[in-house]
């Protein structure tokens, strides 16, 4: 993880405002839909959120009175979400080392930035092994990634770096993109997460595509009016787990269990 180039990127980029634009909502809204839906089976839960940036998702929930705690490396956007809500529990910290925590102690367990921002497979996995640590038995892990072929198609092809890209040894021959270890993001692809999991021993219970064709559309969506966004949140929600479009989407929600 290049956390001195990250800490810098964040300083300056806000993560509120990329959720809170059309594109960004479609991926914040399906997240919450599925977060909802497996806080409704647990009792008096406690959630841990990794790599909170500002607060939205943490924010949220804690305003809806669960118990949450949040874990955030770029110290701005840490003061940030404690200046907006002091219920939460929030620490300086990353994904990889969570030791202040206990085995076994939280019900649901977000990793939506840090799995994309870690870059080599033995840091992604030491992520995953410390969520998998601190989760409990019956607990639900909710992990985002970032896709190669969306970030082919968009900065490759409609940006026109796609000859750069070959030439400066950016894709392999199969398109994959190399992440170089002073990179700030990683891409993957369905095949890498199933290899992550199946190293961690974690079990899927169910994959989707987060933000769908959202931010391929994104000029579109922002010319809609609000009836025609419904419309199109609607259409999201009922096929984001069609796995036709896993491949294709920006951000992919994995969700696990022991």
């Amino acid at each position: 993880m290049n956390e001195e180039n990250l800490i810098k990127y964040y300083n300056k980029f806000n993560e509120d405002k990329r959720l809170s634009r059309r594109h960004g909502q479609v991926e914040y809204i399906t997240a919450m839909k599925y977060i909802h839906k497996y806080l409704s089976k647990m009792n008096n839960p406690k959630i841990l959120d990794i790599g909170a940036g500002t607060g939205k998702y943490s924010i949220a929930l804690s305003n809806e009175g669960y118990d949450v705690t949040a874990i955030e490396l770029v110290k701005h956007n840490l003061m940030t979400l404690k200046s907006k809500n002091s219920n939460i529990k929030a620490f300086q910290g990353n994904a990889i080392n969570l030791k202040k925590f206990e085995d076994k102690t939280f019900d649901m367990i977000l990793l939506f930035g840090p799995m994309y921002h870690l870059i080599s497979d033995d840091e992604k996995l030491m992520a995953l092994f410390e969520a998998k640590r601190i989760l409990k038995d019956d607990g639900i892990i909710l992990i985002s990634y970032y896709m190669n072929e969306y970030c082919v198609i968009t900065h490759g092809f409609k940006e026109g770096l796609i000859k750069s890209s070959l030439d400066d040894g950016l894709l392999d021959k199969n398109f994959h993109i190399i992440s170089k270890k002073d990179d700030l993001y990683s891409m993957v692809r369905l095949e890498d997460i199933n290899r992550y999991n199946k190293k961690a021993n974690l079990k899927r219970i169910k994959i989707l595509a987060q933000d769908g064709p959202a931010d391929y559309l994104r000029p579109i969506i922002n010319k809609m009016d609000e009836e025609e966004f419904k419309i199109f949140i609607k259409y999201h929600l009922k096929t984001c787990e069609r796995k036709e479009l896993l491949g294709a989407s920006s951000h992919v929600l994995d969700i696990l269990k022991k």
